[in-house]
C-alpha cells in the first residue's frame, strides 16, 4: 500500500494502473471522466440534493451500472470494484470568507484536470486553474492559486487550511472516489479470486463510508480548532444558477442518467 500520491498524482496513478504498473487504485471520479465520459454525470455541479441522495445512487442499481461503464469501457482497460464516499467539496482559500457568489469573482481556484470543472469554477466568476492535487498545498502558499475545491479531510489533512483559513460550505459537488483493478492484472487472477475481491469491495465500500464519517468530523474540529473562519451558505440558489451555463453545454448528453439520479427517493 502506497498512500498520499507516493506513487504520484491521479493522473500518473491511472495511467500506471491501465499498464499493469499498480493492481489497485483508489481515484476520484473527478479524474476519472475525462477517460470514460458516460461516468461525467456524476461530477455535474449540485447534481446531488446531498451526500446521502449520492450514496443511495452509489449503492443500488445506478451505482452498478456506472461502474460496469468504467470496467466496459476499451479506453479505461480497468476493473471498476466498488464506490468509495468522499463527502461534499467546498470553496476554500487564502483572501476572504465567500459567503455569497459575488465573494468568488477574480479568485483563481485549483480544480481537478476536467473540462466540467473548469466550466463550473469560471461560471462561478472564479478562474479555474487544473492542478494535480499533489501541488496544490505549494500553489496556496506562494500565490500561485488563491484556493481550491475539495472535501474536508483533503482541506485539512493535506494542510491546505494552514494557508487558506477560510472554508465556505458550499458543498457544488459530491464527487464520489472509485477502487480500479487493473485490467492487466485481473486477468491473471483466477475465477475464486475475482468473485472474492467483488465481495469484500462491496464490504469495503460500506465501511469506508463509516470511517469517512469520522474523519470528516475530525477534519471540522481540527480547522475550527486551528481558527479557521468556516461559513455555512444558507442559500446556495445563487450558486447553483450561476452554473446553469454548465448544465446547458453538458447535460443534454445526460439527460436520461440525470433524470434517474434525480428521481432516487
Amino acid at each position: 500500500m502506497y498512500p498520499s500520491m507516493q506513487l504520484g498524482g491521479e493522473k500518473e496513478t491511472i495511467e500506471q494502473t491501465q499498464i499493469g504498473a499498480i493492481q489497485l487504485l483508489r481515484v476520484s471520479v473527478g479524474s476519472m471522466g475525462p477517460i470514460v465520459d458516460d461516468i461525467n454525470v456524476v461530477n455535474m455541479p449540485f447534481l446531488f440534493r446531498n451526500t446521502a441522495h449520492a450514496e443511495k445512487m452509489m449503492d443500488g442499481p445506478i451505482g452498478q451500472e456506472l461502474l460496469d461503464k468504467i470496467t466496459a469501457s476499451p479506453n479505461a482497460n480497468l476493473v471498476a470494484l466498488c464506490w468509495m464516499d468522499s463527502g461534499a467539496r467546498s470553496l476554500y482559500n487564502t483572501k476572504r470568507p465567500i459567503s455569497s457568489i459575488e465573494d468568488v469573482k477574480g479568485l483563481k481556484f485549483r480544480v481537478i484536470g476536467n473540462p466540467i470543472f473548469i466550466d463550473m469554477m469560471n461560471a462561478l466568476g472564479g478562474n479555474g486553474v487544473a492542478m494535480g492535487y499533489d501541488q496544490v498545498f505549494s500553489a496556496l502558499q506562494t500565490g500561485v492559486i488563491d484556493g481550491a475545491e475539495n472535501n474536508p479531510p483533503s482541506y485539512v489533512f493535506s494542510n491546505h487550511y494552514t494557508s487558506a483559513k477560510y472554508l465556505s460550505l458550499t458543498e457544488h459537488l459530491i464527487i464520489p472516489e472509485v477502487l480500479v483493478f487493473s485490467r492487466r492484472a485481473w486477468s491473471n487472477l483466477s475465477a475464486d479470486d475475482q468473485n472474492l475481491l467483488k465481495k469484500f469491495a462491496r464490504e469495503a465500500q460500506l465501511e469506508e463510508r463509516e470511517l469517512w464519517m469520522k474523519y470528516e468530523q475530525q477534519a471540522m474540529q481540527k480547522a475550527k480548532a486551528a481558527g479557521c473562519q468556516i461559513v455555512e451558505i444558507a442559500d446556495k440558489a445563487p450558486f447553483q444558477n450561476a452554473v446553469k451555463p454548465v448544465w446547458d453545454k453538458y447535460g443534454p448528453k445526460y439527460q436520461d442518467m440525470i433524470k434517474r439520479i434525480q428521481a432516487i427517493g
